[in-house]
């Protein structure tokens, strides 16, 4: 017999043994608690006779799984974006990235209205190197449309071998038209924090990219190490960082507050839960910076949050995305398993850092202009204290004690970056220059011409005002490149954090204030006028 006619002959019988069990399920459930409104026995009934016509009516035959996967997952998409069912393979492969390795091109995204949106690249990997950034769109996955397509069904497009080329169009706000990024599939390996290092300044700098498993152990090695260099302060730069595990996020924040403090409560219907410091930690004194943007997420606002209602950082950049849902994963007896969303993330002032709009955005409902500013104006309006009695904005993400915008990149920029242009040229010119650079080489006019020649050999054109605009990142990135194949990362990136406007204003602090309680003064100027 062919499986679709032994389908078609236990259909009716399949149909009516899950109602039995529908209805044995809701009996129980309903002796055992009273229902909000209506009666789940009679909505189970009413559930049982719609699939029991669709089955005997439809046009075609129909699986019983597909259909019950698909109820089950209306079911839980009708809650809010963070809540979602996973086949046994899907519920075993999301919490890779908390493992600190996994396959893939190296975004974080997730769905807003009919649109897979990069939520973060994660540093180091090649969406990130080819210029991929937060509030990218994408459209389509090797000239195949992927709007109103699933997260699950993008993920699987995007995936390949190691080696494999994908081609990603994007449409990136404040750029006209698509951008085509052609991008080699790596095995993504995430280091928690993959830059650590004392600045001209004197002070430190710590890149923390995400919360996993590590990162605890990788802050501490990082502040052991700077600190026995003598830093005279530190910058803690969570931008694109999208978050991860809540344990790591308290312990982290532990090493500046110190032992039995209140880092976060969860608060839900059925639990509330206060999460603690552990353990006792080196009381540091010099003046702490946490650098945050609108990519900032979960773990990365509890650990931002924290750190400004102890008075223990000065938080700068822009308002963090607000992700401050908590959900948990449930495994089920077929081996798939379900994410609820079961509480909301308060911190230690009592400020929800959950962002509503976003659930709105996530499910493809529509948030008007005018519905964000109200947002936005509710916001500051709740007014909650530090530790020490300085206002802090409630809601909505954590919002800076100063704002600091970054710079955005021309489409000049852009198309230099997607097209792999500085990776390419550098790899001619060590190979004319028998791979030798110093770790600060200088970009002279005629290294400059050579590159502009070069580019127009990669169908890119620009004109004098183009170049005039992006002079200064262009030399930055050849330079920056030119010094990565010879000298590493690391040399590399403190190349190209000169050409970050957000960090350098940041850095620029330490210079004007040697406490952190001069800057909390300063940062009283950018307060909204009451």
């Amino acid at each position: 017999m062919k499986p679709k006619q032994r389908t078609a002959l236990i259909t009716i019988a399949s149909v009516w043994i899950l109602t039995a069990t529908l209805l044995l399920v809701a009996t129980n459930a309903f002796a055992q608690s009273r229902p909000s409104s209506g009666n789940i026995y009679s909505q189970i009934q009413l559930f049982s006779e719609v699939l029991q016509k669709l089955k005997q009516n439809y046009v075609t035959e129909l699986s019983d799984e597909e259909l019950i996967e698909a109820a089950i997952k209306g079911m839980l998409n009708s809650t809010d974006p963070h809540t979602n069912y996973f086949t046994a393979d899907q519920f075993k492969d999301f919490t890779t990235s908390t493992r600190g390795s996994f396959g893939g091109l190296g975004i974080q995204i997730d769905k807003i209205g009919d649109y897979i949106t990069v939520v973060s690249p994660i540093e180091g990997t090649p969406a990130y190197r080819m210029g991929i950034t937060a509030g990218d769109k994408i459209v389509k996955v090797d000239g195949v449309s992927i709007v109103g397509v699933t997260t699950d069904e993008s993920i699987k497009k995007m995936r390949g071998d190691v080696g494999t080329e994908v081609i990603i169009t994007v449409s990136r706000p404040g750029i006209a038209g698509f951008i085509d990024f052609t991008i080699v599939r790596e095995n993504i390996k995430i280091n928690s924090v993959p830059y650590s290092f004392k600045m001209d300044n004197g002070a430190g700098y710590i890149r923390i990219s995400q919360f996993n498993e590590n990162t605890t152990a990788d802050l501490r090695t990082s502040l052991a190490e700077l600190e026995k260099e003598g830093i005279t302060g530190l910058i803690i730069d969570l931008r694109f960082n999208p978050g991860g595990l809540l344990d790591q996020a308290v312990d982290t924040v532990n090493e500046f507050i110190g032992y039995n403090k209140l880092v976060v409560e969860t608060k839900g219907r059925i639990r509330q839960d206060a999460l603690y410091t552990r353990y006792n930690s080196k009381q540091r004194n010099y003046p702490i910076i946490v650098l945050v943007n609108e990519a900032s997420a979960s773990a990365s606002e509890i650990f931002a949050g924290s750190l400004q209602d102890w008075d223990k950082g000065l938080v700068v950049g822009k308002n963090t995305f607000g992700k401050g849902s908590v959900q948990q994963l449930i495994p089920l007896s077929n081996n798939n398993g379900i994410k609820i969303t079961t509480s909301y993330y308060y911190i230690k002032s009592g400020r929800c850092i959950h962002k509503m709009s976003n659930d709105k955005l996530l499910t493809g409902k529509e948030v008007t202009p005018e519905e964000l500013e109200k947002e936005n104006e509710d916001t500051h309006s709740q007014i909650y204290y530090t530790s020490k009695g300085r206002e802090v904005y409630g809601g909505g993400g954590i919002t800076p004690d100063i704002i600091i915008d970054n710079d955005l990149l021309t489409r000049f920029g852009v198309d230099l970056r997607r097209k792999n242009v500085f990776f390419n040229y550098a790899i001619d010119y060590l190979v004319n220059h028998d791979h030798k650079v110093s770790k600060n080489p200088i970009i002279t006019a005629e290294i400059m011409n050579e590159f502009l020649e070069y580019a127009k050999t990669q169908d890119i054109s620009y004109t004098a005002a183009d170049l005039d605009s992006a002079r200064s990142f262009i030399e930055s990135s050849i330079k920056s490149e030119l010094v990565r194949k010879v000298h590493g990362d690391l040399a590399s990136y403190k190349i190209s954090i000169s050409q970050d406007n957000q960090l350098q204003k940041a850095i620029s602090l330490f210079d004007r204030f040697k406490t952190l309680e001069e800057m909390f003064i300063y940062a009283e100027e950018f307060k909204p006028k009451k």
